[in-house]
């Protein structure tokens, strides 16, 4: 998959719990699809919009950079089903301790199966099946997001290295390969609950996730 016409939509200064951030809109046109994802992106030609938050002097040294999957549930009526929503707070706690960082929030719900696909999932999980199974048992793949958006933002914004706030490697390769140096990755681990315990050690077991010291401590 690949994006065109990637174009900065709106910019405005956004005030927040963190300190002052800049927002911006940007918008691209995707030329592929992904038969084995969501409804969003079975079809080519479809747009997709991103949102960047970015505070201080991102050009002095390679900015912490945080992309993040949109999580209505987590982020928005914050279920302890996942982590998202804690993630989210530790990289705007991290971005404004450096002073300079961008969080770059991206479309991309259940992994990019979709809401309804995810809720559907959610159902699957609570009979007993994994957050991968379920997907898998959809007809979707384990993971279905795509991260050269956040690549070509990041072009756009003048930034070619990043310090990247991330556990999941795959982000890591998908910047590189898309000509983003990750200079240093930084954990995402957040504190562990009893109600997302086993979501983490799926997304370490099976998805390659980076949760060394979550479990430490919790053994």
């Amino acid at each position: 998959m690949g994006f065109e016409c990637v174009k900065k939509i709106a910019e405005a200064d956004f005030p927040t719990r963190w300190g002052a951030f800049r927002i911006l809109g940007f918008e691209g046109q995707t030329d592929a699809a992904r038969p084995d994802c969501g409804p969003e992106k079975q079809n080519g030609g479809r747009t997709e919009g991103l949102v960047a938050l970015v505070m201080g002097d991102i050009h002095a040294a390679a900015p912490l950079v945080r992309i993040h999957s949109q999580c209505l549930t987590g982020d928005v009526f914050g279920s302890l089903r996942c982590d998202c929503r804690l993630q989210l707070e530790l990289a705007l706690r991290k971005i404004a301790v450096a002073g300079a960082g961008i969080l770059l929030y991206e479309q991309q719900e259940g992994r990019g199966i979709g809401l309804m696909a995810k809720l559907r999932a959610y159902e699957l999980q609570d009979q007993g099946l994994d957050t991968v199974d379920a997907n898998v048992e959809l007809g979707f793949a384990a993971d279905c997001r795509e991260y050269e958006l956040p690549a070509e933002v990041l072009k756009l914004l003048g930034v070619s290295q990043v310090r990247l706030i991330t556990n999941n490697p795959d982000k890591v390769s998908a910047l590189e390969s898309a000509g983003i140096a990750v200079v240093e990755r930084v954990s995402a681990e957040v504190e562990p609950q009893e109600t997302f315990e086993r979501y983490l050690r799926t997304k370490r077991e099976k998805m390659g996730h980076i949760l060394e010291s979550t479990f430490e401590s919790a053994s």
